[in-house]
């Protein structure tokens, strides 16, 4: 029998309201709420832990509880919460149920594994909205790259919104946060080349030699990227406009030279 909580005024559901909700909280503690059967897949496929399980047995079955807890390394707390419950702590309906407080990673740049030689990386200098994060993390994703870093992040990785909208890919890519110096100073000790979008000094994105180590560098759509990183960068690269404004989404834009760049490694 599973411990069960039907109030909204429980400790721990106050706790857990605290950490979605506050970033110093999630940095104090070391620990995150994570919604959805997929996302908590994910996680556990990136080897991340598991604090405490909860479900809403009308929508996520025993037998699923018991599904997930075969696949932990650990055995985590369980426990059954209300209607009243769920609704509280869910963002959305379409979570399956079942919510867990997780053990957060730390995202160093000594924990950057590369498995190959010629890496591909994707460097987001600043990036503010959480949706663009998410978003920049599903392009990642699906180029396959070596790795994400964010250089000076304005929010935690494991904002709500964040996890949300890179459904599940913050957990399964290889990030690291930084400053824009030790970034730079963490690629140029590796020999990786950077490319930096950028309106000056440019040139066409799709001319450049990506099938060396390169690490493609976006900026925020407002203000681009920092002096630092344009005097650094081994080529400031442009995807060539031909409408009447000169900038796109992030993600769009990475994405963009992204591919190009998995193109010329035949998707490799």
């Amino acid at each position: 029998m599973y411990k069960q909580i039907s109030s909204t005024q429980n400790s721990l559901v106050k706790y857990m309201l605290q950490l979605q909700e506050k970033s110093r909280s999630r940095r104090k503690e070391g620990k995150f709420v994570l919604e959805g059967f997929r996302e908590l897949t994910l996680a556990l496929e990136g080897n991340y832990t598991i604090d405490t399980l909860l479900f809403y047995p009308e929508i996520c079955s025993y037998e699923r509880i018991k599904t997930i807890l075969e696949n932990t390394s650990n055995t985590p707390e369980c426990i059954e919460i209300s209607k009243e419950v769920f609704q509280k702590l869910a963002y959305r309906s379409s979570t399956e149920g079942i919510l867990a407080i997780m053990k957060t990673k730390v995202h160093s740049l000594d924990s950057i594994a590369f498995h190959n030689e010629n890496p591909l990386i994707l460097v987001a200098e600043a990036p503010e909205k959480p949706g663009n994060i998410g978003a920049l993390l599903r392009t990642a994703d699906a180029a396959n790259v070596d790795a994400v870093l964010i250089a000076n992040p304005k929010t935690d990785l494991y904002n709500p919104n964040i996890v949300r909208s890179s459904v599940g890919c913050v957990f399964t890519t290889q990030i690291a946060t930084g400053n824009t110096s030790e970034i730079i100073a963490f690629l140029q000790n590796k020999n990786i080349a950077m490319y930096c979008a950028a309106l000056t000094a440019s040139e066409h994105y799709h001319i450049q030699d990506f099938q060396k180590a390169s690490a493609i560098v976006v900026g925020t759509e407002a203000t681009g990227l920092s002096d630092e990183w344009l005097q650094n960068a081994t080529q400031n690269i442009i995807i060539p406009m031909q409408g009447k404004i000169d900038s796109m989404n992030v993600s769009v834009a990475a994405a963009i030279i992204l591919f190009e760049a998995k193109r010329q490694r035949n998707f490799k």
